[in-house]
């Protein structure tokens, strides 16, 4: 216990305690609302929205609006907000993070504050980290706000959009699929609700759901429209208030990596395949020098002179320029840090990017600076052209855009100073709705991969004996295919999820939780995703078979570089106060283990001559594991910090620059025609004089503005080369 908290006491516990009266007022409000029909129940919305207008504010009817949300919910899903789920709607409605366990149902929470504040008619955004879950919690939670007469629109990668529309299926099957989706968390028939729409129409709704991409990407091509009429988003209501699902995945993690919208720019150097194949005769330390923990590859004085015999030059600075020796580093960086299946796949002739944080692909998305280009010519598929940046920007100032912004997570609390540093946002843990019988094993640490695979499989053995279903987290692609490999060898019938195969993500996962049952997947399982013990839809027997057999068992196969994404594999099990148990088996041939501290590891356990297959159990190891994951945290926090100060001078140059841009097209559109360049005429009847007066007075503005701009711009080109 700190200092602070002895003095001042637990500021997390004072800010639960401050909710309780209004779980209290919500509570007493219950059979009340149970009473009321479904005509008066749904009519609540328009009065909310009419004593809204008369001056009353969104605290004021919060426990009523929280109240009607809850018999909403129990009506159309059978399900009921627990006392939890108010103090975490209460905690998003305040702009902070509300930290939940897995299972807690973070999904239902976030229709309370989502339901409040879209009665204020400026929309609300629901931000989750990939479109399987926009699609699936939008589908899932979209009845209650139909229900109660609220639009909702869906946006998804490759400008797909949809509208929830519970009349697309007809009133028969609508009901049988209503029910399904009820039992299953409308995994498999997310579509079954939704009417394909246009992109301004899912953004006119009320509520809208999508990926952080999505919005973002939507907000720089709106500033980069040739006309108002062409924009999406709501006009004055752009960025209101976003609820961020697994907050601290697109705020910290995905943070590194600013938003790029770009264009061909040249035609991409055949020296690419040139080069691929030069930096695959080079020796390494001789000709250049890896560092994976700065993830860089430098040519060394040999190396260069290899390259100036290869190209037939004498200096390769002089005579081919730094452009080339920046390729040809690119080329070797393609060749020695990025790993096929593990950091990209190649998928019908294209190079597609895995997201290190969650495993999925991130189609559309190309590394920048000729490093794309490299990892194609590696990879022997068409290079693309060259690109240029269009329009930028990072999900710091994406996000600070909001006029507010929450968060939920089961994993913030180890990353609450980053996050009211940058964000202004407290993080709350809440209790759990039942207690925690979730038991986390000590690592177990083996001498090489073939060792631990060894003991992986007698793991899964020993499980399938008593019926316990496990679920084995693997580091990559890469790793889940050769574990899979191995373990169809050794006979062992599994599932493996990737993101190869991820359009049979709900499927797989909808049975990882019965008897007996082995599941490989990647960091695709380990946001947003819930495994219900006995499969999904429920069997009770095999429910209770695997609840007596110790619930699910969650074994990972290698540590991550954040804690925080070995602890979202850990929170899949022991869901809902389920038992559960935890433990990672690692080898001293793991990414972590091999650059951080593999190699001194390695040798102790040579020197005591221990059997690859036996394990090391020691707290000591654990925390060395941790503390090197405590570095590379670090490092992270300060590429995020570089990131957002570079970008943090551009924004400013961003802000003024899209807001004139918007004025221009505001004038341009009150003119005769929408023609800017064009001088309204003189008009022969006396009736129209004012608003030929208006026109020449708009005309004039944007004339200024235009000259005002580029008279900037001349005078920065002046003093740039004075």
């Amino acid at each position: 216990m700190s200092i602070y908290t002895k003095v001042f006491g637990d500021p997390n516990k004072k800010a639960i305690a401050k909710m309780q009266p209004n779980v209290e007022k919500i509570n007493d409000l219950e059979s009340a609302f149970e009473a009321l029909g479904t005509d008066e129940l749904k009519g609540k919305t328009a009065e909310f929205k009419s004593r809204l207008e008369k001056g009353e504010t969104l605290d004021d009817i919060l426990p009523e609006a929280f109240a009607t949300v809850r018999e909403a919910a129990k009506r159309t899903m059978g399900m009921r907000h627990y006392d939890v789920q108010l103090m975490g709607g209460m905690v998003l409605h305040h702009g902070n993070i509300a930290e939940m366990r897995t299972g807690e149902g973070k999904t239902l929470t976030a229709t309370l504050p989502v339901y409040l504040n879209a009665l204020a008619g400026r929309g609300v955004h629901v931000v989750t980290v990939n479109d399987y879950l926009a699609k699936r919690d939008a589908v899932w939670m979209g009845q209650i706000y139909d229900f109660l007469g609220l639009t909702l629109g869906i946006i998804q990668n490759q400008r797909v959009t949809f509208v929830y529309d519970a009349s697309v299926k007809g009133t028969q099957e609508g009901e049988s699929l209503d029910e399904e989706r009820d039992e299953t968390g409308s995994f498999h028939i997310e579509e079954a609700f939704l009417r394909p729409a246009s992109r301004k129409e899912a953004y006119h709704c009320d509520i809208v759901y999508g990926t952080n991409n999505e919005f973002g990407f939507d907000y720089l091509r709106d500033n980069m429209v040739q006309s108002l009429g062409d924009m999406v988003m709501r006009p004055g209501s752009e960025m209101v208030y976003a609820i961020i699902d697994e907050v601290d995945s697109i705020l910290i993690d995905e943070a590194r990596t600013p938003l790029i919208i770009s264009a061909p720019a040249e035609k991409a150097a055949d020296q690419y395949y040139q080069f691929a194949a030069h930096v695959r005769n080079l020796s390494a330390q001789t000709d250049f020098n890896v560092d994976e923990k700065m993830r860089s590859a430098t040519l060394t004085e040999e190396g260069i002179a290899k390259f100036e015999k290869w190209l037939g030059v004498e200096n390769i600075y002089v005579e081919a320029g730094v452009r080339t020796v920046h390729h040809i580093e690119q080329a070797l960086k393609a060749e020695m840090l990025f790993k096929r299946d593990k950091d990209y796949i190649v998928d019908n002739g294209e190079i597609i990017i895995i997201d290190e944080f969650t495993g999925r692909k991130m189609p559309g998305r190309r590394y920048s600076e000729g490093l794309h280009q490299a990892i194609e010519a590696k990879e022997n598929v068409n290079i693309q052209n060259e690109s240029q940046t269009l329009a930028t920007i990072t999900f710091q100032n994406l996000f600070r855009m909001y006029e507010k912004i929450s968060g939920m997570t089961g994993t913030a609390k180890t990353e609450e100073e980053e996050l009211f540093k940058i964000y202004q946002l407290e993080v709350i843990v809440l209790p759990t709705n039942k207690s925690d019988a979730r038991v986390d094993l000590s690592d177990r640490i083996y001498k090489n991969n073939k060792g631990k695979y060894k003991a992986i499989v007698e793991k899964i053995k020993e499980c399938r004996e008593t019926g316990q279903p496990i679920l084995i987290g693997t580091a990559s692609v890469e790793k889940n295919e050769e574990l899979s490999m191995y373990l169809s060898g050794q006979g062992i019938q599994h599932e493996a999820l990737n993101a190869k195969n991820h359009e049979r993500e709900g499927e797989i996962v909808a049975q990882a939780g019965r008897p007996g049952a082995v599941t490989l997947a990647t960091n695709m399982a380990g946001r947003g995703v819930d495994i219900k013990l006995g499969g999904n839809p429920v069997d009770k027997d095999e429910e209770k078979q695997v609840i007596d057999a110790g619930g699910l068992f969650v074994l990972g196969t290698e540590r991550h570089e954040s804690r925080r994404i070995d602890n979202q594999l850990r929170g899949r099990s022991a869901r809902q106060g389920d038992p559960g148990m935890t433990q990672f088996f690692v080898s001293t041939e793991d990414d972590l283990m091999r650059i951080f501290a593999g190699d001194r590891m390695k040798n102790v356990m040579e020197r005591l001559n221990v059997p690859e297959d036996m394990p090391i159990e020691q707290k000591m190891i654990t925390k060395m594991l941790e503390s090197a994951q405590k570095k590379v945290e670090g490092h992270h926090f300060d590429t995020r910090k570089h990131v957002l100060q570079y970008d943090d001078v551009l924004n400013r140059h961003r802000s003024v620059i899209y807001s004139r841009r918007k004025k221009i097209l505001e004038l341009a559109e009150s003119m005769n025609g929408g023609n800017p360049t064009t001088p309204p005429q003189s008009s022969p009847y006396k009736g129209e004089e004012a608003d030929i007066d208006v026109e020449e007075e708009n005309f004039a503005s944007l004339k200024d503005m235009v000259m005002d701009l580029i008279e900037a711009e001349i005078e920065h080109v002046v003093s740039y080369h004075t």
